[in-house]
């Protein structure tokens, strides 16, 4: 055997034993149980195959975009009152309809010159469309790219914290996604979760924790409320309902629409319990939200000219009304009708940081494990079935070159299982699909080669030519084959979901192992075939 072929089958030998341990580590013993469960704990299960739940969630977007005008009209007051200009009402005039507008009405006269220019000299300008209009108020858009980078960001953020959250929870090999391109949703995959009840709660109830000033309350209910109010609710407020006392009737606030702080500005959560032994939240804000919060404590302590209460609302729904004793600068603690496991539930969603805005679940599916188990051996049957019969085909039509064959699909499936094991990437049940489908374009390969190699046989070819310039000839063909489907397999993967994106996985790798096995493995298999032989020596094909 000459230095390079020895060289050669060094390099397969190599690869073999490490896409073998890839997939099977080091096993302990080599009976059928010892190897199944070395087989398991390396290749990742998807959702179809090990048993779980499969959740699809509905981002509302649109609650970040009100949320953020709202911020934007107490920053617009505090930067009008900075520049000397005052008098003037900045509100919304339709939240619910159009939460992106902003109208600054009542700009005295002598100012109007100064309003325009500090919307148009800050990044106001950036974010907003700002129109005058002829009664002499300002009239500030958001524009439309800054409404999608919003929601963008938004849906990143929400599938970023639900990682993080199912991650906390001891979730492992979870699959969180954007689903239904463009249509704002995001797609959970659970695997080994038989009882969601927990997981779900913690990822979506209660998403959104926020402080808001309360202005009046409570009232009986929202006919109560509107008559005390004269039937008329101010833009710049909301009625919210909540019960703030244990087994208490459900009552209702009037609340400014603008929170205090809300998720986003807790820095840390921990469950703790206050002094009467209740469940509660000590909480830690960011240096800005805690300068912010400072100041509005300050101004409405009990012992301030202007004293005030607070709402805690969680889920749209408020949890507790508290009057502010003294200033709260960047840390407290949050008491209200909490049990334990929400105590618990809020610090994790607070701690792995808060939706952005709140979402709801559209769709529920478990997937039970017993199913799971049936699917995995209906694969692998069809799989194994599948593989013997290309392979007792490729031995009857092509001889001793069908063995050939049979080895390079071997060691195809060793180094696609192995790719798996050391990529960390999941196994699902079009996974399987592609694995079979993978042994048919490996089949496909040595078919190509092989009939060229006859051909340049009958062409009187001597056989170690004639194994050259096969697969010399075969080479582009096999190579425009594979290059096309997996950039096929590219496209599915980028834009398919779980299931979608195991195919184009499994199928990318067996493809990359089958360019290896078709063209390096087999070529040198044959080489040393010849080898052996005479000079002039038939080849068996």
């Amino acid at each position: 055997m000459s230095k390079n072929l020895k060289g050669k089958t060094a390099a397969i030998v190599a690869i073999l034993v490490v896409f073998c341990y890839g997939f099977l580590g080091i096993p302990h013993g080599v009976t059928p149980t010892a190897l199944q469960q070395a087989l398991t704990d390396h290749i990742k299960l998807g959702l179809d195959l090990k048993g779980g739940t499969h959740l699809v969630l509905k981002v509302h977007v649109d609650e970040a975009v009100g949320s953020t005008s709202d911020r934007d009209v107490q920053r617009l007051q505090e930067d009008l009152q900075k520049a000397g200009i005052t008098g003037e009402t900045i509100h919304k005039l339709d939240p619910v309809a159009h939460p992106e507008q902003i109208t600054i009405s009542g700009i005295p006269a002598d100012k109007a010159g100064d309003t325009r220019s500090l919307l148009d000299g800050t990044d106001y300008s950036n974010t907003y469309d700002v129109v005058s209009s002829s009664d002499g108020s300002e009239k500030l858009t958001m524009k439309l790219g800054a409404i999608r980078t919003l929601e963008a960001s938004t849906l990143d953020h929400t599938i970023e914290t639900i990682n993080e959250r199912v991650n906390a929870l001891g979730v492992a090999e979870t699959l969180v996604q954007p689903y239904n391109l463009g249509s704002n949703e995001v797609l959970v995959e659970l695997p080994g979760i038989s009882d969601p009840a927990r997981v779900e709660d913690a990822i979506k109830s209660q998403s959104k924790l926020a402080v808001y000033a309360v202005v009046s309350g409570p009232y009986e209910n929202d006919q109560a409320a509107m008559t005390a109010l004269n039937n008329v609710v101010s833009p710049e407020d909301q009625l919210v309902h909540g019960n703030v006392t244990p087994n208490s009737p459900d009552q209702v606030y009037l609340l400014e629409r603008a929170s205090v702080v809300e998720g986003t500005d807790f820095r840390d959560a921990q469950p703790s319990n206050d002094q009467n032994g209740r469940p509660d939240l000590d909480f830690t804000l960011t240096t800005e939200a805690g300068d912010r919060f400072y100041k509005y404590t300050s101004a409405h302590s009990k012992d301030s000219p202007n004293p005030g209460s607070m709402a805690i609302v969680l889920g749209n729904k408020i949890r507790e009304v508290a009057s502010i004793n003294s200033a709260i600068r960047d840390r407290g603690e949050i008491t209200g009708t909490f049990t334990k496991d929400e105590v618990d539930n809020l610090s994790l969603m607070l701690r792995t940081g808060a939706l952005p805005a709140s979402i709801e679940t559209l769709e529920t599916r478990t997937v039970g494990p017993s199913l799971g188990m049936a699917s995995i051996h209906q694969g692998v049957v069809a799989a194994i079935v599948g593989m013997m019969a290309v392979m007792v085909f490729m031995l009857v039509y092509y001889r001793g070159a069908g063995i050939n064959a049979d080895l390079a699909l071997l060691l195809n499936l060793v180094i696609l299982l192995g790719f798996m094991g050391i990529a960390g990437a999941t196994l699902t049940l079009p996974g399987i699909a592609g694995v079979i489908l993978t042994i048919g374009m490996g089949v496909d390969s040595n078919v190509l080669i092989f009939e060229r190699i006859r051909e340049e046989l009958r062409a009187g070819k001597t056989a170690a030519v004639a194994v050259q310039q096969g697969f010399g000839h075969a080479w582009i063909t096999i190579v425009d084959t594979h290059v096309t489907t997996i950039v096929s397999a590219g496209i599915l993967f980028i834009f398919g979901t779980g299931p979608v994106k195991g195919f184009a996985v499994t199928l990318t790798f067996g493809l990359l192992a089958n360019l290896f096995t078709a063209v390096f493995v087999s070529r040198t298999i044959f080489d040393a075939n010849l080898a052996r032989k005479e000079r002039g020596a038939e080849l068996s094909i």
